[in-house]
């Protein structure tokens, strides 16, 4: 998958270490996604498998996701399968779910309650 050999390749380059080490995790993710659909037998069943891979901490919030989540999945699918326009699919949807899960994590660390100032 294209997608994986990119982000190697960006992780290469990333200066920060926080971005850096986002990045291999989405790796190690993807390896894991991808090796569920070249062992699938049908969609439904790769879904269901694929969607509690640590998409969000522990999974409990995968289900916001799911807009994005399903093309993505569906696409990376159809690439394991072989079809013509996969590869780009898979390109434009895995930007589409990094970008919602980010919106996720910074809305969720902007909601984050500021500590008393005892000072």
């Amino acid at each position: 998958m294209r997608l994986i050999e990119d982000l190697r390749a960006q992780a290469e380059r990333e200066e920060s270490y926080f971005r850096a080490y986002l990045i291999k995790e989405d790796i190690v993710r993807l390896e894991r996604t991808w090796q569920l659909a070249t062992d699938a037998q049908a969609l439904d069943a790769f879904v269901k498998s694929a969607w509690f891979l640590g998409w969000t901490p522990d999974d409990l919030r995968t289900n916001e996701l799911a807009p994005a989540l399903e093309p993505f999945l569906s696409a990376v699918f159809d690439l394991s399968r072989g079809i013509a326009d996969a590869e780009s699919r898979v390109a434009a949807t895995w930007l589409a779910l990094d970008r919602l899960r980010m919106d996720r994590l910074v809305g969720c660390l902007a909601r984050v309650p500021r500590p008393d100032n005892d000072s």
